[in-house]
């Protein structure tokens, strides 16, 4: 079983499985996955997977998901360009957080509680997602220069506010069920430019084989016929 599934699955939401009879089907998975068995001792933090951290490093961003004092959780959504999320090892991602509304929601959750976050990677192209287990910090950006160093590029236009790390506990992939593929400006460009390009120079031999036909009948260029 790997940590993520001992962080995940409680005794509550073990007895729900059971309730819902998916529990058979979860306990195959489980040892399908890892042939370790149920109850052994707990390893501590598992580093991210060279597919994992490749994942999070190719996105433009992700949810961050905190629980203030009073127990009520708050999702944020963190973005900015294709890398801004470093893995600086395998146990720990890091990013440099911009001004925002000013809010602070996260920020003043991490410190009221012991850190424990979640983390949702969602690639909407591929229909992929990664769930991340951690436990993080927020620290003025002037308190570490290197790190800032570290995580400035690239990073999100605005103004610097704060260096963020996050180390790793635990992380698993999501089944991709339901996941509506989505595409941004510079997906599409991937895939449309060639078909401009082609398109572009398809209309460059057309008119040139329009401007032979006319110097060949008499015709002008950009003459049709009527209907």
């Amino acid at each position: 079983m790997s940590r993520y599934d001992r962080l995940a699955r409680t005794p509550s939401v073990r007895r729900v499985q059971q309730e819902m009879g998916s529990a058979a089907a979860a306990e195959r998975r489980l040892r399908t996955s890892d042939d370790a068995p149920d109850d052994r001792p707990d390893d501590g933090p598992e580093p991210l997977s060279a597919a994992a951290a490749a994942f999070v490093q190719g996105l433009d961003g992700f949810l961050f998901a905190t629980v203030n004092e009073d127990g009520w959780p708050y999702i944020q959504h963190r973005g900015g360009p294709p890398g801004f999320v470093h893995v600086l090892d395998p146990y720990t991602l890091g990013y440099l957080d911009v001004r925002g509304n000013r809010q602070y929601l996260t920020t003043g959750n991490l410190r009221g509680g012991d850190g424990r976050v979640a983390l949702f990677f969602l690639d909407h192209a591929r229909q992929a997602r990664l769930k991340v287990f951690g436990r993080a910090t927020a620290v003025p950006a002037d308190r570490d220069p290197d790190l800032a160093r570290r995580l400035a590029t690239p990073r999100t236009d605005g103004r610097v506010e704060q260096l963020v790390t996050i180390s790793v506990e635990a992380h698993a992939w999501n089944c991709p069920n339901h996941i509506t593929p989505r595409f941004t400006e510079r997906e599409l460009a991937d895939v449309l430019d060639p078909i401009r390009d082609r398109l572009a120079r398809l209309e460059r031999e057309n008119a040139l084989l329009r401007a032979e036909l006319a110097a060949a009948t008499g015709a002008h260029p950009s003459s049709r016929p009527k209907d």
